[in-house]
């Protein structure tokens, strides 16, 4: 009997909630239920999701940064069923073939002064390999890592995570260092001890939108140098052209030791990830052929990860989706500041390119700081939260925002103007409401604090 995809989804059209939460994560499906996000999206294309009902909703998430160029891209799926139809021969393990070879070569033409490229799966694996390249090239042990920072959730990137929430329960981890964002003192003091493999930082950190100051990173790497350590740029999200260069360490004139990829290249279809570094590095690392095999991972630079690679740096270029990002953002950034001039409980608008944060604040009228007080008791980011459900649930737009009053706003780079002026005629609507303290959206933030005592 032959297996029928088509068949199989259409009997369990709508059991996907129920499977989840029994088999996988039993969290989730309760969360999403909660906050109204619980849809049964059909098919995406583009820059939008379509439920069962056919409801357009506008994609300013792009899977945390995944889909730079649009939800099921046409070059990108149709260079997948070439891969396919090719019948290739995939992870025989023994052998060279042509496809990482070239998606590297193409990665490296992207980042001048970089000479070797080690693919794997996953952002968090990028991480990993960074973290241990950059110990056995120096010999030295301990990375420093910065505040909020999010480098993944494996042990060894967990250890270089700033972000609490994400690593209570799962000590002891590794004993890495943080420092402020854009601090080069506390970097120094750090330097001093001699025991510093590498800096690694998010030249725009995921979490929070928040950029070190101009020049930082430029003046981090000359320190580093001078103490014999690396510097490592995490690019997994601000990468490939999210912020208007195609990394976002082109922003100064740097060369980082090590740079981590991921999510962007993948096209949306095969996950991927790839871990970019200078010469010395890879060689201190494969330094005979005794350790051919020294770090490696069964899945690396298979046929579809290659080709879901080589399609999306295609469509990148052929398409122009850099630029546009450059464009596209600047238009985007300016709308919403002259928001913030008008509503004093939009705090701060700030980003680069396609990779925006919208951070909030107490609002003037007594009603609404009345009501922002009560959410900050219950938990600090519910009103974000609130924000994100309005307009999600009233406009059917998704974007993401939790544990701080900040909105993230990264979505395929290939929008144009009608994404802007939609996006900012909702999230004026929604901060309309928000500064009244009343309608919908309070209403629904009252809801979320009751949810939040219960649990």
């Amino acid at each position: 009997m032959d297996f029928d995809l088509a068949a199989l989804l259409a009997a369990h059209r709508h059991d996907g909630y129920e499977l989840y939460g029994r088999y996988v994560n039993p969290q989730q499906p309760k969360v999403l239920h909660m906050i109204g996000f619980d849809k049964v999206y059909e098919r995406a294309e583009g820059a939008y999701l379509y439920d069962a009902e056919g409801n357009q909703y506008a994609d300013f998430l792009s899977g945390f940064g995944v889909f730079a160029a649009g939800r099921n891209h046409p070059v990108i799926r149709q260079a997948l069923h070439d891969a396919l139809d090719a019948q290739l021969a995939d992870w025989t393990q023994f052998d060279c073939p042509p496809l990482p070879g070239l998606l590297a070569q193409k990665l490296l033409a992207k980042a001048p002064g970089l000479d070797r490229v080690f693919f794997c799966n996953s952002g968090t694996e990028a991480v990993e390999a960074a973290l241990k390249f950059a110990r056995c090239a120096t010999g030295r042990r301990r990375v420093i890592y910065c505040d909020h920072a999010f480098h993944g959730l494996t042990t060894g990137s967990l250890s270089v995570n700033g972000s609490a929430e994400f690593r209570s329960g799962f000590d002891p981890l590794l004993p890495d260092t943080s420092i402020p964002l854009g601090d080069l003192d506390a970097l120094a003091a750090e330097l001093r001890r001699g025991d510093v493999a590498a800096l690694i930082i998010e030249p725009v950190q995921g979490k929070g939108v928040h950029m070190p100051p101009d020049g930082f990173l430029t003046a981090a790497a000359k320190l580093l140098h001078e103490h014999g350590a690396l510097l490592i740029c995490d690019e997994v999200q601000s990468g490939f052209g999210r912020t208007g260069k195609f990394f976002a360490y082109q922003h100064e004139d740097v060369t980082p030791d090590i740079v981590t990829v991921a999510k962007a290249l993948s096209g949306g279809f095969v996950p991927v990830g790839a871990t970019l570094a200078k010469g010395p590095v890879f060689e201190k690392v494969y330094s005979s052929m005794d350790r051919v095999m020294v770090h490696s991972t069964t899945f690396k630079g298979g046929v579809l990860a290659m080709t879901a690679g080589l399609a999306s740096l295609h469509v990148l270029d052929d398409e122009g989706l850099v630029e546009n990002a450059a464009r596209t953002g600047t238009a985007l950034r300016t709308a919403l500041t002259m928001m913030a001039e008008r509503f004093d409980v939009l705090a701060d608008v700030r980003g680069r390119g396609l990779m925006i944060g919208l951070e909030f604040d107490k609002p003037s009228s007594l009603r609404a700081r009345t009501s922002w007080n009560m959410l900050q008791k219950a938990r600090v980011g519910l009103f974000a939260q609130m924000v994100v459900v309005a307009l999600f649930q009233r406009h059917r737009i998704q974007v993401s925002g939790d544990h701080m009053e900040v909105i993230k706003l990264i979505p395929p780079l290939m929008i144009g103007d009608t994404e802007v002026k939609l996006f900012t005629e909702a999230f004026g609507e929604v901060l309309e409401d928000a500064s009244k303290g009343s309608g919908l959206i309070w209403e629904f933030g009252r809801t979320l604090v009751k949810q939040v005592v219960r649990s």
